[in-house]
């Protein structure tokens, strides 16, 4: 599944960044990364407009609208879902774009410029003349409606053997069939609707309906390895275009039910059944507490980025997207991290929607069937599975507002990163609890991670920052390698399992805990440190945030409530908390292996576990809670207009990062949660 996002299907109807036909493909479109050979389809009334865009009510279903006095356009974009009934199970991946004149008048302009594997791949642009058929393009229906089937369509046909094609149905409603407007226009040559700018379809009663005069002009660009179309129409009142742009079926498959032909029948089917799906999906959510729209959003969010074949999810759905403006940390987060992953799981199970859990469990399963020599999980899988994922910079790309390089892949792949055994075991231990109890061999899995953990929770690792410097002993890994200890004992315990190595187990996370306490606590500055190395020179880390979360420690322990103090100190004092936004580190006192960073922004998530910190405290602390409440506010407001987050905020208030974050994503839905149950006099301290 590919997903439409605001932001990069922008305000102004542009379609920016599309990769194709998975997350992590290469790009087709990509104007976010280069405006000049990038890549874009673009939809826009010419001249002045005002626009709004929103997502259609607990739907993935996005619709921009474009208002001036002469008329309103609505632009609703979407990529198919079949709604499951037995008459709609097929997947048709398309992109489809329907443009509707609501009221008056309007001009419009399209653009399709692709851009292959990156902009790197040379394409041919063809238009074909489709009437050349034996079949009629048009077509009547009850009520007095016509649609006319687009008598060109544009096959753009690329080196790299992908085939796309752009195809438009055309509708008119009873509404503009030979209006008063239309007949005087046609007869005293008005310039905005004028022969030239319309066909005339003959009704069966003999009246006129009227539709745009759609015509592709090819057109080479400088810099781009292939030619786009455009074309400006214009629209009346009840007209109707939709625009598909789709993989050309191969050879032997056209016309089957995977290649239907364009009907309106048809495009108003593929609408009603991706929004009905979208609306049983998060129908299926047991929350009703506060900030409910929020936390759906996220979700629909968070499932637009699973992929459904193996049920990995990704981090994010974009690749280049800067942490800082002009700096070199754009990363490519097309790919599938066991944290954020797991993460994922927990966010979605909390809510009540849990059928996802079980498509992570498939990958996480034949992912422990392909165990490093050591016994080891990577870091980071392809979404298909894959094990390497080898970083290249695309250095013919500008990047996103000069940030360059911008990266494919991504080298962490191959790091040392202990924190994710924690945060897997702990979506077992829920999946577990809330979905469906785990099968023996996945127990038999379970061992072997946790024996790993045991093996291994020593080790210096790169944590949850994935720095590019020295290997340390961050306490945020030891933390969650307690937490993967914790929950192996948790389901022997609850399942009666069978657990040879009990006693191993019980003296490790017992060992674990007394470490963190002797080494990773700062007796001078009174708080918990990032790493055992820091202990005489401490240095604050936002990760120490999540103790409380994974029940790690009392979020009353004073040794916590001294960390969340230090934390909310300006940075000038020492802490991390700037215009309540939470910086996950000091780069002045941090090096992570890579230049630049001090003007990178806070991270979202880590405010919100920020928000969930003093939640949990403020059970018995209302100043907490009150704090919690505040912040909590102000963060949603950082979101975009569609309440869609990016992974950081810039000191000037605008999003950073790759987007949307899938675990900022997660950290606000686990925030929003715990802060209602809370206020709804709810006990948040089991698990």
């Amino acid at each position: 599944m590919v997903v439409i996002v605001s932001d990069y299907c922008s305000l102004d109807g542009s379609i920016d960044m599309f990769c194709y036909p998975r997350f992590d493909s290469p790009s087709i479109f990509a104007r976010i990364l280069d405006q000049h050979k990038g890549g874009h389809f673009h939809i826009n009334p010419v001249g002045n407009t005002r626009h709004k865009q929103q997502y259609l009510p607990n739907n993935n279903i996005l619709q921009t609208r474009f208002m001036s006095e002469e008329g309103v356009i609505h632009v609703t974009d979407y990529m198919h879902v079949p709604s499951g009934e037995p008459h709609a199970n097929v997947l048709l991946p398309w992109l489809i774009r329907q443009v509707e004149c609501r009221r008056g008048t309007y001009k419009v302009r399209v653009e399709v410029y692709p851009a292959f594997d990156y902009a790197r791949a040379r394409h041919t642009t063809k238009v074909i003349n489709e009437n050349l058929t034996h079949e009629n393009p048009v077509h009547y229906h009850s009520g007095g409606s016509t649609s006319l089937r687009g008598p060109h369509r544009v096959l753009f046909d690329s080196e790299n053997g992908l085939k796309m094609d752009l195809r438009y149905m055309m509708h008119c409603s009873e509404a503009t069939a030979e209006t008063e407007e239309a007949r005087r226009a046609s007869e005293e040559g008005d310039d905005e609707l004028s022969e030239s700018d319309e066909l005339s379809i003959e009704e069966k009663d003999g009246l006129k309906c009227h539709m745009p005069r759609l015509q592709w002009n090819v057109d080479e660009r400088d810099g781009m390895l292939g030619a786009g179309v455009w074309a400006e129409f214009q629209m009346c009142e009840g007209q109707r275009i939709t625009f598909v742009f789709r993989e050309v079926p191969p050879v032997g498959k056209e016309g089957g039910e995977e290649d239907p032909p364009l009907t309106t029948p048809l495009m108003d089917s593929l609408l009603r059944q991706t929004a009905r799906y979208w609306v049983k999906w998060i129908n299926k959510s047991t929350f009703k507490g506060r900030w409910r729209e929020v936390v759906y959003r996220s979700a629909l969010a968070l499932k637009l980025m699973i992929y459904e074949p193996t049920g990995a999810v990704v981090a994010a759905p974009t690749f280049g997207i800067p942490e800082e403006i002009g700096g070199v940390r754009n990363w490519d987060y097309r790919y599938t991290w066991i944290r954020d992953s797991a993460f994922t799981v927990y966010a979605l199970v909390r809510i009540g929607l849990t059928e996802e859990a079980e498509g992570f469990m498939r990958f996480i399963e034949a992912r422990c069937q392909e165990l490093n020599s050591d016994g080891s999980l990577q870091v980071m899988y392809g979404i298909d599975g894959r094990h390497e994922l080898p970083e290249t910079s695309l250095d013919h790309l500008e990047g996103y507002r000069g940030s360059k390089p911008v990266r494919v892949g991504n080298a962490a792949y191959d790091h040392l990163q202990l924190d994710i055994y924690g945060e897997l075991l702990d979506s077992i231990y829920l999946y577990n609890k809330y979905r469906s109890p785990i099968s023996y061999d996945t127990w038999v899995a379970v061992r072997r991670l946790v024996n790993y953990v045991c093996d291994n929770w020593h080790r210096e690792d790169m944590s949850i920052w994935e720095v590019r410097g020295n290997a340390k002993n961050f306490v945020y890994s030891k933390v969650m390698c307690w937490v993967a200890v914790d929950r192996g004992l948790r389901l022997a315990e609850k399942r009666s399992l069978p657990c040879p190595d009990r006693d191993r187990w019980f003296r490790t996370r017992d060992e674990i805990y007394e470490t963190v306490m002797a080494r990773g606590y700062s007796k001078t500055r009174n708080c918990f440190v990032q790493s055992f190395e820091d202990i005489e020179q401490p240095i604050l880390d936002a990760s120490l945030l999540v103790m409380p979360l994974c029940f790690f420690i009392s979020p009353t322990d004073p040794r916590l409530l001294n960390t969340i103090k230090e934390i909310m100190k300006p940075p000038r004092k020492g802490g991390l908390l700037a215009n309540n936004l939470v910086y996950r580190y000091d780069h002045s006192h941090f090096s992570d292996g890579l230049s630049g960073g001090d003007m990178e922004g806070s991270f979202s998530m880590c405010t919100f576990w920020l928000v969930e910190a003093l939640t949990r405290a403020g059970q018995w602390n209302s100043e907490f809670l009150q704090r919690a409440i505040i912040i909590f506010e102000q963060m949603i407001a950082y979101g975009n207009h569609v309440t869609l987050f990016s992974e950081e905020i810039a000191r000037t208030g605008e999003m950073l990062g790759n987007f949307p974050q899938a675990f900022t994503h997660i950290a606000l839905m686990s925030a929003a949660f715990n802060l209602d149950k809370v206020l709804s006099g709810s006990y948040v301290g089991s698990t």
